[in-house]
């Protein structure tokens, strides 16, 4: 069991972001891209994906706890995450 995951931003074609974990970033983001089995089913077809943002995050339960958090912040706070203007460690 890896302690090392990361948190993780994709931008879709429409602008929206997408906030997930993972213990490999490139790789999770591979299946992302390549869409059905393994990309979440929120991203098919509404690429092409970008990764905006990613750092880690600790272990699962640290890193599931951000996920958790991220994902009900506004949009405006998300883009200010990708942007640099806050961290993770204003998510708590």
């Amino acid at each position: 069991m890896a302690d090392h995951w990361s948190l993780y931003l994709v931008r879709t074609a429409s602008g929206s972001l997408y906030t997930g974990i993972t213990t490999d970033v490139e790789r999770r983001f591979s299946e992302h891209q390549a869409g059905a089995p393994k990309g979440a089913r929120s991203l098919w077809g509404k690429g092409p994906l970008t990764l905006a943002f990613s750092a880690p995050a600790g272990d699962r339960r640290r890193a599931s706890r951000l996920e958790w958090q991220i994902k009900r912040w506004p949009k405006a706070r998300k883009e200010a995450l990708v942007a640099g203007l806050v961290s993770l460690q204003d998510a708590g």
